[in-house]
Formats: C-alpha cells, structure tokens, sequence
C-alpha cells in the first residue's frame, strides 16, 4: 500500500471527511483517469492545453478537481490523446434508496 493510500485511508476514519470524499468521488475519477491517459500519452499539461485550445491553467484545474468540466470538454479533451469518453449510469438497488 502506498504512502498516499495509507494517508487516504486515515483520513477516511473522519466522518466528515469521508462524506466530502464520498461526495466528490466521480469528480476525483475524472481527473484521475484524465491524469492516467494524460501521462500515457506523454502531453505535459501544456501541450494538451494547445491541442484543446485553453491555457494549461485549465487543465491543472480541471485535474485538481477544481473546475466542474462539461461533457462535452471531457470529450474534446479524451480525443485530443486518442481516447473516448464512456459514461454508465447504474440504478440504485431498492435497499438503498431513501
């Protein structure tokens, strides 16, 4: 287990870090699948900012989790380095619903 994991799984005993964390799970995917195929495709946040036509503070934003990113930026930014952007909605089983 890594250092940041152990660190993450401290702060997660925290119930109100926990809910911040729960909260903005998908926006912390995001970023992380776009940090994972940014680094695969060998772009420093620079070069991508050119390729999608912003500034490389943009990009930095929107890979903190700082910046809410439409879907169709996501695309626009997942094509400029060769990948597609799949989206799965999933019901809610009934024993979890409020």
């Amino acid at each position: 287990m890594s250092d940041l994991q152990k660190y993450l799984e401290k702060r997660l005993e925290n119930h109100e870090f926990r809910k911040a964390w729960e909260e903005s799970r998908l926006e912390h995917e995001v970023a992380r699948q776009l940090i994972q195929l940014r680094m695969k495709s060998g772009l420093t946040q620079e070069q991508l900012a050119e390729k999608v036509h912003t500034k490389q503070s943009e990009i930095a934003r929107i890979e903190n989790g700082k910046q809410n990113i439409s879907i169709d930026k996501l695309k626009k930014i997942a094509e400029a380095m060769g990948g597609t952007v799949d989206i799965q909605i999933t019901s809610v089983p009934e024993c979890q619903k409020q």
